[in-house]
This record gives C-alpha cells, structure tokens and sequence, in this order.
C-alpha cells in the first residue's frame, strides 16, 4: 500500500528561510501554484519549524508567501495521492487505517509550527483558503490586507477540514463565526476578517513585500523583549487555551518557580533603572 512519507529526507526546495538579527522569515515557494502545500511542502514545513523551534538564536518567526497568494490550501497532485491509497484489491480496513495515520501526520506537521516555542506571525496576501487557513490559525499573530481572501472551501469539495482548522478557528473568532465560515464556504475579507478577530490588523499595503515588511517591523519589536519571558508567556496562553483556569494557574506556577529569577529579569529591571533598553542573551 502507497503513502505519502512525509518523513523522507529532502534538501530544501518548496520555502526559503531568511534571518534578520533574532527574527526568520519563512516563505513558501511555490508562487506558480499560489503555494499549494504538496508533499515537499508539507515535509519542509515540519523540518523547518522544528529547526525554528531549537536555534536559540531565533526569537520570532515570519511566515509569508511567495507571489500574490499565502496558500491555496492543499495541492490537487497531493489529493489524487491520497485518492489513489487504497488500490483494488487492497484490504480495506488496512487501508483506512494507513489514511487515518496520514491524517494525524499532515496534522501534527501545523501543530508543530503552534508547538515552535517562539512567537509565529503570519503575513497573509493574496488568497488563503483550505489547508492555508489551517495553517494561518496554527499562527499566534495573523495580519492580512484588504485585499485578503479567507474562505474554507471544504464542505463545498465533499469534506470535513480536518487537519486543524475547525478545532483552533473556533477559538479565534468564536463557534458561531466559524460554523458561518466552514457551512457557508464563502469568502471573507481583510476588513471582515479584523472585525471577526481572525487577524490581528488590516494592513494597507501596495503590494504583498509592503506587508511583509509591516510584519517583519512587528517581528523586531518582539524580538528585542525577554526570550524567557516570550516562550514563557506563549507556552501559558496555548496551554490556558486546552485547560482548565485551574489548570492554566497551576502551570504559570511551576514555569515561574523555574524562570522567574533569571538574568533577563535582572537585565530588564536594571535596563529601566537606567533608562536604556535591554539587552538579553539568546
């Protein structure tokens, strides 16, 4: 039976990953196919935000797309793969069990840009729609232009999304706006989209560099905070989110109890005290 092996080893091709001091910017490459995520596409996001996740040199992270669009969801190749899982002949217990193993897999490859422990946000131009709105919400921040077009067009291709989507969007903009968005499929804008809280701001640009520059200015203010205190304060609030405010408390105890007293503390009280702005290690 075929799969997908997503966990094939690749050189880099379908994103680049460029750094400017303590921010990366990463950037899907397939602007021909408006950055339809294919297997390359889906391999290399994992690898790259795992590698994210562990250079201590990086403190937020940039995702963009390449050429007019963010993401027009998954690639039409990738689904006749999928398809094409369960030849004649092929026992069929055997193989749903093979397509729900690949499901979890394409899953765990967003969770692992939510899991970066760093701050992730999303320059979203251009056309967001499917697999590409599973992505933009696995994002902490989310900023878009006018011109901006989210929609998920799953129902109306004879599916349930099911690779993040419905679990996080309800969060976000809350259950009634994203069953609107998820039953109806139709399309929402920048300016809806701010109103709604998808994104965090909609950003007047003239073209999508112009708004990835706008990111990339939020990016370096983020990244000249406290690391600890960064990392800290994104592992509660994920954490928060899936637990109860018990829970939540509980945790924020046991983070602070080991990094509250740390040299980012004493860099930032003695920064004030002097009327300079801190510096803090990687």
């Amino acid at each position: 039976m075929s799969t997908l092996d997503l966990d094939a080893p690749a050189t880099p091709t379908a994103l680049s990953v460029t750094h400017d001091g303590g921010v990366a910017t990463v950037r899907l490459e397939r602007p021909e196919a408006a950055n339809a995520l294919d297997r390359t596409l889906w391999r290399e996001l994992r690898d790259t935000f795992t590698a994210l996740d562990a250079d201590p040199g990086v403190r937020v992270v940039v995702l963009a797309g390449a050429g007019k669009h963010f993401c027009a969801g998954i690639d039409l190749s990738m689904l006749a793969e999928i398809q094409g899982m369960a030849p004649d002949g092929a026992d069929p217990g055997r193989a749903r069990e093979a397509l729900r193993r690949l499901i979890l897999d394409l899953q765990d490859v967003l969770t692992t840009v939510e899991r970066c422990r760093v701050p992730v946000l999303a320059a979203i131009q251009g056309v967001c729609v499917g697999a590409g709105l599973d992505l933009a919400v696995a994002c902490d921040l989310r900023y878009a232009t006018p011109r901006t077009k989210f929609s998920l067009k799953e129902v109306d291709m004879g599916l349930a999304a099911d690779v993040g989507v419905l679990q996080r969007l309800p969060r976000i903009v809350g259950e009634g706006r994203a069953r609107e968005m998820a039953y109806t499929c139709r399309d929402v804008r920048g300016p809806e989209a701010e109103t709604m809280g998808l994104v965090n701001a909609c950003v007047e640009a003239d073209d999508p560099e112009g708004l990835v520059a706008h990111v990339q200015e939020i990016a370096r203010a983020l990244a000249a905070k406290s690391p600890l205190a960064m990392r800290g304060t994104k592992h509660a609030i994920t954490y928060a989110r899936d637990h109860s405010v018990a829970d939540g408390l509980d945790q924020i105890a046991t983070w602070n109890a080991s990094a509250l007293i740390s040299d980012d503390l004493t860099e930032a009280v003695t920064a004030f005290s002097q009327g300079r702005a801190p510096r803090y290690a990687d």
